[in-house]
């Protein structure tokens, strides 16, 4: 043997390199119909190696200090040798993450990847957005610019709704009655420490979940045990194919056309337009100056503009929670008798075109002045967002279906 298989060895006969491997990954058999749909999971690793990477180089060099926050991150970008790079690589990949995560709860929504017997798998999946979501709050306050500074403050004043434990709760996450010293230092704390070791954990709990169940597919059929159509084993799915070489060559060539588009955004258009980053982040803190318009950073807006559609505060801060509540309960309002997109009728069809549709109009809105033009679109996209969850249950269970092949194509 050469010296790498003798070290590989050595290894294997203390810890579960092979068997790992071969598990995971080598003799991990996934259907073979997988399409273009199918890149995002894996781009979403990609996207946060990316984030761990960055965040631990940019944390070198900036200051988790009120006085020196926003000057740090001057200085990262213009005096750290490539900072400038480091930062747009890490300011970009949050964007980039939660366009991966939007599309890949997207493909599981088609395809009815959260049906039985994968209904763990999804709500372990949301767990993660909600971590996200969480990562991504904490980390847009800390270049300390006037859109993070105050953004935060309206964010975390809305906590304030809840009646009994509104004000303590607001004042327990701030660390202060304003966003202050005290809140940049824990929002730094839980942001490089804290929730990307929640993020590490939840995603390890998925992958593993995910292959204790098998991954779904466009067809939404349970990939067949058995000899037929499998030359590789007859203890195999007979519609299955080995995750390594052929998925693994998939995912390069998806992640290798994602690095082109990330490169081209790091490059060319790294603030995209003030929607990656606004132009009121690139102004120091001022908690004496408020801007004349606070938005939360893109991804967030959707949900933010639910909540400015409520008129009350109370019921406008529920409804944004309800919103992505509804998305836990996705496993038991789909009765549908199939899961896939493919073989579904006309209705949900419509409902997810409506849902999609309300969905990124509510993200525009939410980024908008909150005109009265603006908040009546605002409540009505807000109706349709949740009519598709409160009507599925009935709509899927009418809707018309096509028979389902009793193996994949």
């Amino acid at each position: 043997m050469s010296v790498g298989q003798d070290i590989v060895a050595w290894v294997d006969e203390r810890f579960p390199l092979i068997k790992t491997w071969n598990e995971h990954i080598a003799q991990y058999y996934a259907p073979k119909n997988f399409n273009s749909w199918y890149f995002f999971g894996s781009l979403a690793i990609v996207v946060f190696v990316n984030q761990i990477l960055t965040g631990i180089w940019l944390t070198m060099n900036y200051k988790p200090d009120g006085n020196l926050a926003f000057a740090s991150v001057e200085y990262i970008m213009r005096d750290v040798n490539w900072g400038w790079l480091l930062r747009y690589m890490h300011s970009t990949g949050a964007s980039a993450f939660f366009i991966v995560i939007y599309l890949h709860m997207f493909r599981g929504v088609m395809y009815g990847s959260f049906r039985k017997p994968r209904e763990l798998l999804w709500i372990i999946g949301m767990v993660i957005f909600l971590a996200l979501m969480a990562e991504a709050f904490m980390g847009y306050l800390l270049p300390w610019g006037q859109m993070s500074y105050w953004g935060a403050q309206v964010i975390t004043s809305l906590f304030g709704a809840i009646p009994i434990i509104g004000d303590d709760l607001a004042l327990w996450i701030r660390g202060d009655y304003v966003i202050s010293d005290i809140t940049l230092n824990r929002f730094f704390a839980l942001h490089v420490v804290a929730i990307p070791m929640v993020l590490l954990v939840l995603i390890f709990v998925h992958i593993i979940a995910l292959h204790k169940v098998g991954s779904n597919n466009p067809d939404g059929i349970e990939i067949k045990k058995g000899p037929k159509g499998n030359r590789w084993a007859k203890d195999k799915p007979a519609d299955g194919i080995p995750f390594h070489p052929y998925y693994t060559v998939k995912d390069i060539f998806g992640v290798g056309v994602f690095l082109i588009l990330f490169s081209a955004v790091i490059f060319y258009l790294p603030e995209f337009f003030g929607w990656f980053l606004e132009p009121d982040n690139f102004m120091p803190a001022d908690p004496m100056k408020t801007p004349p318009h606070i938005a939360p950073v893109w991804y967030f807006t959707p949900f933010y503009a639910i909540l400015r559609a409520v008129p009350d505060k109370f019921l406008g801060v529920m409804a944004m929670f309800a919103a992505i509540a509804m998305l836990f309960l996705l496993p038991w309002l789909d009765r549908s008798r199939v899961k896939s997109i493919r073989y579904k009728g006309i209705l949900f069809k419509l409902a997810l075109a409506i849902f999609s549709v309300s969905f990124v109009m509510l993200g525009f809105l939410g980024s908008q002045q909150a005109t009265p033009t603006y908040t009546m679109l605002a409540r009505l996209f807000s109706v349709l967002y949740f009519l598709f969850f409160i009507g599925m249950p009935f709509y899927s269970q009418i809707d018309a279906t096509k028979p389902v092949p009793e193996r994949v194509h």
